[in-house]
């Protein structure tokens, strides 16, 4: 083994190595056996780096981590410990970590104590550089956020929001085209999708939420933008390429496309379809494939969407429609749009439709289609991206405190973040967010989530809250 290759395991040990360390602390106190073993072994493979070139940077740089300014590659078993932990470092405005000289146990215990409880602080970033000024061998750095274009100012709600709304509105403007008999152009399908991509690596959880937010007057577009984000969230997490996420986004946007052809009347038919309806309903994936391949120009990508629309409803075990003549696998795309137009699709307000399905009760039927109609590896990511309680469900603490899921939990996924809209005396308040991974003095759990609401119920307008 040479010096790069030797380099290449070493780094990724020691970052896959900090993670376990990380992560063992949230379940155990510092001083627990099971994380100063595990901070032994960190601390063996960070000695020979911090010897040889005097400290050790680790950095997130987008959506992939460099130790000394080298990008560090990993293999895919690795790939949830590096989700994990460049999650946490985006949950804090975390962007950098410098190691110097010889560590020692009592620097790596403060150090964690003080990433551990700088989650619970408005501040987080700030509160982490304060708890950690007088540990000389470790130093932090902030994470350079998204810049709003017009103001100097970090604005990253407002980037978001911007972004999905004008995918939307470009989704709109391609289906008006189409349905005109116009030629479309993948080029600015692309830098829409692009953006999105590059929101997903940063800021996942936000544009994700964004997906809770259902318009049953824009069903159509609105549907084809949350399709293409919960797609490309799910891709980032099996670890697909940049170039492969922007891909499966254009993909699972164009996945509908083919209802361009449905009559309006029937789309906007308030009431159940009859059969013969049902049977028109029935072949927008051939209408799609027709749309995609009268693109203006045919390449890989306009192939592959014109596949994805046929196959998005067939189902893994073929049990959908439309029925192939002779036994197929479904495209690796077709499997993963199947799973977001699914889960959004129960979700959302339809015209026929107007109370959507809970969150956690669509996560719970999908769970029994798993292995049969949906692909049961690509679930588990699946969920353990959405969470047991997705974004948006309304949930009620032990605490009395009602509240929105406003983001995951990344450690715990059945321990979110609750933004309180009712707080424990009843009285209805502008919001407040808090995180049931918090635990009190004697390490016992502040809040813990005892049943899920229906927010249509209680007349509560999600986008009032998460927008």
């Amino acid at each position: 083994m040479d010096s790069k290759e030797k380099d290449f395991v070493n780094a990724k040990d020691i970052i896959n190595q900090f993670t376990v360390i990380i992560r063992t602390t949230y379940i155990h106190d510092p001083g627990n056996i099971a994380v100063t073993t595990a901070m032994d072994r960190f601390i063996a493979l960070m000695s020979p780096f911090i010897e040889a070139e005097g400290e050790l940077m680790l950095d997130l740089r987008g959506e992939f981590f460099y130790i000394n300014d080298k990008r560090v590659r990993y293999p895919l078993e690795f790939l949830p410990n590096f989700d994990f932990l460049s999650r946490e470092f985006r949950r804090r405005g975390l962007g950098s970590i410098a190691f110097k000289d010889t560590l020692q146990h009592e620097d790596i215990r403060l150090f964690l104590k003080a990433f551990i409880t700088s989650t619970f602080s408005e501040t987080t970033f700030e509160t982490l550089e304060e708890s950690m000024s007088g540990i000389d061998s470790i130093k932090v750095g902030k994470l350079r956020k998204i810049k709003a274009a017009s103001e100097g100012e970090p604005d990253v709600r407002r980037v978001v929001k911007k972004t999905y709304f004008n995918a939307v509105s470009h989704t709109r403007a391609v289906m008006s085209k189409l349905k005109a008999g116009e030629e479309v152009s993948m080029r600015k399908t692309k830098r829409v999708v692009e953006s999105m991509v590059d929101l997903i690596l940063e800021e996942e959880q936000l544009l994700i939420g964004m997906t809770s937010i259902k318009d049953y007057d824009e069903y159509t577009y609105n549907h084809s933008v949350n399709v293409s984000i919960l797609s490309v969230a799910l891709g980032q997490r099996i670890g697909l390429s940049r170039k492969a996420l922007t891909e499966l986004g254009i993909v699972a946007l164009f996945h509908d496309i083919g209802k361009i052809e449905v009559p309006r009347e029937i789309l906007n038919k308030s009431t159940s379809f009859t059969e013969q309806e049902w049977d028109i309903i029935k072949k927008h994936p051939f209408w799609g494939v027709r749309a995609l391949l009268r693109m203006k120009k045919i390449d890989y990508t306009s192939i592959r969407s014109a596949i994805t629309s046929f196959e998005h409803h067939m189902y893994c075990d073929l049990s959908g429609y439309p029925k192939p003549r002779q036994p197929l696998e479904l495209d690796f795309y077709s499997k993963i749009v199947t799973l977001a137009d699914n889960y959004d699709g129960m979700t959302s307000s339809r015209v026929y439709a107007r109370i959507p399905m809970p969150p956690d009760k669509a996560l719970s039927l999908m769970m029994e289609k798993a292995g049969t109609q949906l692909d049961p590896t690509l679930f588990k990511f699946f969920t353990n991206m959405m969470g047991v309680f997705p974004i948006g469900t309304l949930v009620m603490l032990d605490t009395k405190e009602l509240g929105l899921v406003y983001q995951s939990g990344t450690m715990f996924i059945n321990r979110p973040q609750i933004l309180v809209i009712i707080n424990s005396k009843e009285e209805k308040v502008d919001g407040y967010v808090v995180d049931l991974t918090e635990k009190d003095a004697d390490g016992k759990f502040v809040r813990t989530i005892v049943k899920t609401m229906d927010p249509n119920r209680y007349k509560i307008n999600l986008a009032d809250y998460l927008l």
